[in-house]
């Protein structure tokens, strides 16, 4: 029995250890998602100006202003749970997105000092928008 726990806990570290070799998605990779998943409402430049905004009750989010909204800094948790759905009470017309949730994972962290698996595709679009932050 104690052979069985000591074999199935090293699968699981060459696990974590396969998604710690991964490349790290940029920015550039989360721009794809983002026209693909979120232009339609946030507009191509983020600014919440895309041609469905004008249909909305809500008007999207500029996300551009991400950190401004936040003190100055990213808040790539509360982004990540935004965007996986985990955290929307107050944004009725956000989409799921479970097709960013599919994939390869890759260890990131999102602010606590943790890495983390998460979907490479989550992590990419993570990038982007922390990218595009106050472009004016």
């Amino acid at each position: 029995m104690a052979g069985r726990a000591i074999v199935a806990g090293f699968i699981a570290a060459l696990g974590v250890a396969g998604c710690m070799t991964a490349e790290m998605p940029v920015a550039s990779d989360g721009r794809a998602l983002f026209v693909e998943n979120c232009a339609v409402c946030h507009g191509n430049d983020g600014r919440g100006n895309g041609p469905m905004a004008r249909a909305m009750t809500k008007a999207p989010k500029d996300l551009t202003l991400i950190e401004v909204r936040n003190g100055g800094s990213f808040p790539r948790a509360k982004v990540l749970s935004t965007i996986d759905g985990y955290t929307r009470l107050d944004m009725p017309n956000m989409p799921e997105f479970g097709a960013l949730l599919e994939g390869d994972e890759i260890p990131f962290d999102s602010g606590d000092g943790k890495m983390t698996p998460t979907p490479r595709k989550l992590v990419a679009l993570v990038e982007y928008l922390e990218s595009i932050q106050a472009q004016r």
